[in-house]
């Protein structure tokens, strides 16, 4: 076992992926010397300049290379420095990248990984450079998406995602960038799609995703002093979502809880919370409550964004609500 931070976690799985196919290439503005968050060290200096480019500031070109180099035969792995930077080249991404196989009738592939830094997490990274954008990926179909929540998540995910044949984002959240844990020795590859039971419990679900699966086990520790046992879900991939796994957590305990960094509106909570009320409605014993970010730009001012966290604190208390009628 070797302990990791989840930026190394991230950089050991493409060093990994890298020495396993010949195919995998890694670019995007400054990662041949690691990256403004050193998720890329070392890996210019090991694989050489032919595999790790370095590109202009312009995440349209970014994009771009990334589809071509796809359909050219090659498996990249494009940087976009910061999630709120999609907005630069979401019509590559939206309307070309994810579209590509269902236009060419399954002709042509597009073995493509997008990552980069999404979120909050209280660091004040403010409106244009804080916001958490899951929501923006997932209502475009052909669109794969993962969120890791922790370093052996990070490792696991990002290698299925370099090894799968349609597009992928990968959203890796900032504040995670240094948490540590231990991750095992040889292969790390995770499947897509599979949800996983960080905490078992039997009155209530707790589902988070990246940051929030830390919230949500904060919260349950608060609520088993208090002789509750909450069920923590990590859902670990929005498309394809395990929708399996929220549903049996469900009908083991009668009441779920969702908690996403993203803005309530619209937000994948709703789309769990649908799910739920259609699949499980008999057998909830009380509404479906979903905690999430606020309906406004993300402030910088700490203060302020305390207020939209979403936090243990704000979960635990949204989750006595759920329980208060037992």
């Amino acid at each position: 076992m070797a302990e990791l931070t989840y930026r190394q976690a991230i950089a050991a799985a493409l060093a990994q992926e890298m020495a396993r196919d010949d195919r995998v290439v890694l670019l995007g503005e400054d990662v041949a010397s690691g990256g403004v968050f050193k998720t890329t060290g070392g890996l210019r200096e090991r694989f050489g300049p032919d595999r790790v480019w370095n590109t202009p500031i312009s995440e349209q070109a970014i994009a771009g290379a990334a589809m071509g180099a796809a359909m050219g035969g090659l498996r990249p792995v494009a940087e976009i420095m910061f999630a709120d930077f999609y907005a630069v080249c979401w019509d590559q991404v939206a309307n070309e990248i994810a579209k590509v196989r269902y236009m060419t009738g399954g002709q042509v592939s597009m073995p493509l990984v997008l990552r980069g830094a999404n979120g909050s997490g209280g660091l004040g990274f403010g409106s244009q450079h804080g916001q958490s954008l899951e929501n923006w990926a997932m209502c475009v179909p052909g669109l794969k998406i993962v969120s890791p929540a922790g370093p052996a998540e990070a490792f696991g995910l990002l290698a299925a995602a370099i090894r799968d044949d349609d597009p992928v984002i990968v959203f890796e959240h900032k504040a995670l960038y240094g948490r540590k844990e231990e991750v095992g020795d040889g292969e790390h590859v995770l499947p897509l799609g599979q949800a996983r039971t960080v905490r078992a419990g039997r009155d209530i679900t707790l589902v988070g995703l990246s940051i929030t699966v830390g919230a949500c086990l904060a919260a349950a520790d608060a609520l088993a002093d208090e002789g509750v046992r909450a069920e923590v879900l990590d859902l670990r991939t929005l498309v394809p979502l395990d929708a399996a796994a929220v549903l049996a957590s469900v009908r083991r305990t009668g009441r779920l809880v969702v908690a996403e960094e993203n803005p309530g509106q619209l937000g994948w909570g709703a789309a769990i919370a649908a799910i739920a009320a259609e699949e499980a409605f008999r057998d909830l014993a009380a509404p479906v409550t979903r905690v999430s970010g606020g309906n406004v730009p993300l402030p910088v001012a700490a203060s302020l964004e305390a207020e939209v966290d979403v936090s243990a604190q704000r979960i635990a208390a949204a989750s006595r609500a759920v329980l208060s009628d037992r």
